[in-house]
């Protein structure tokens, strides 16, 4: 096995993440070089996410992969299509990271928060109905720098993205969100590679994580499941210890006027927990939210 190249966007979070791999790899023995390629939502500032359609931040790498100019890729999980194309497949999620959403203070117009996320706004909108939600696109650091410059409550942010760039320095201005419930995979990064290539595959799985593969393997199923080729505000956290799962999912409509709330527990964790407890949340009246959605035309936070 030769050097491995390993593809990543060029943001400080994705080189952190790929550089975690890197070292993981090293660690076993296998030289290997980070390459960078710019992806869709790296260019693209100006369009709400959701508008842009699934795999923006993640297609350019898997095109790389496919032909052959990396050998891996490493994505955040949540930003992964719930299917990849052939011939890609998942190899390794590593070791999961804080799942939860934290709003960073600024603490001028007490009722005005900043998210690019429909699923952190409509949350929000849910608990706190009498506030407004303001767009907010770019990498983390840009998206703190806004934050700190306009007269708003807060953004917010998944906590992960913080930790791993050092950004929790003054804790007394974040504030951790525990009743807003993730993104399905939030935390979580993810190795992706080709089928084709089973000598490396068996080398990246040595980095995989089996609780936090199953947790999100969960969530992305509760996903998947819902979501039906539309971009929803949709939430899932699974906490797995040992063969129990604790799993709690979420749909709201997108004005956040309603909300569907789950939570289940199993003794017999398995990725297919997560599509049986989405079919429960639709029989509870998902079905009509998500009827909804489709067919409402979705507009920026």
């Amino acid at each position: 096995m030769g050097t491995i190249r390993i593809g990543t966007r060029g943001s400080k979070l994705a080189l952190y993440q790929a550089n975690r791999v890197l070292e993981g790899l090293k660690h076993l023995g296998q030289p290997a070089v980070l390459t960078v390629i710019e992806t869709k939502g790296d260019r693209i500032q100006d369009r709400p996410l959701q508008s842009l359609g699934t795999g923006i931040f993640t297609k350019a790498l898997d095109d790389a992969l496919v032909a052959n100019e990396v050998d891996i890729a490493v994505h955040s999980m949540k930003d992964v299509p719930t299917e990849l194309p052939l011939p890609l497949e998942s190899w390794a999620v590593l070791e999961r990271g804080n799942p939860l959403d934290v709003l960073v203070l600024n603490d001028t117009d007490l009722h005005t928060v900043a998210t690019g996320s429909i699923r952190r706004k409509a949350q929000w909108l849910h608990r706190y109905p009498q506030d407004k939600v303001v767009g907010l696109r770019g990498n983390v650091e840009t998206r703190l720098a806004k934050v700190h410059s306009n007269p708003w409550h807060g953004g917010i942010f998944a906590a992960a993205g913080l930790e791993r760039l050092d950004l929790l320095k003054d804790l007394s201005l974040v504030k951790e969100l525990d009743w807003m419930v993730p993104a399905p995979a939030q935390g979580s990064i993810l190795v992706v590679g080709r089928s084709n290539n089973e000598a490396l595959r068996r080398i990246v799985f040595q980095l995989n994580h089996a609780e936090s593969a199953l947790a999100a393997s969960i969530e992305r199923s509760f996903l998947l499941a819902l979501e039906g080729g539309c971009a929803a505000p949709i939430g899932a956290i699974a906490e797995v210890t040992g063969s129990i799962v604790r799993f709690v999912g979420c749909l709201n409509s997108l004005d956040g006027s309603n909300e569907i709330r789950i939570e289940r527990e199993s003794a017999h964790g398995r990725a297919e927990l997560g599509a049986l407890w989405a079919q429960e949340l639709l029989a509870l009246g998902g079905k009509m939210v998500m009827d909804e959605i489709r067919q409402s035309p979705q507009t920026d936070a």
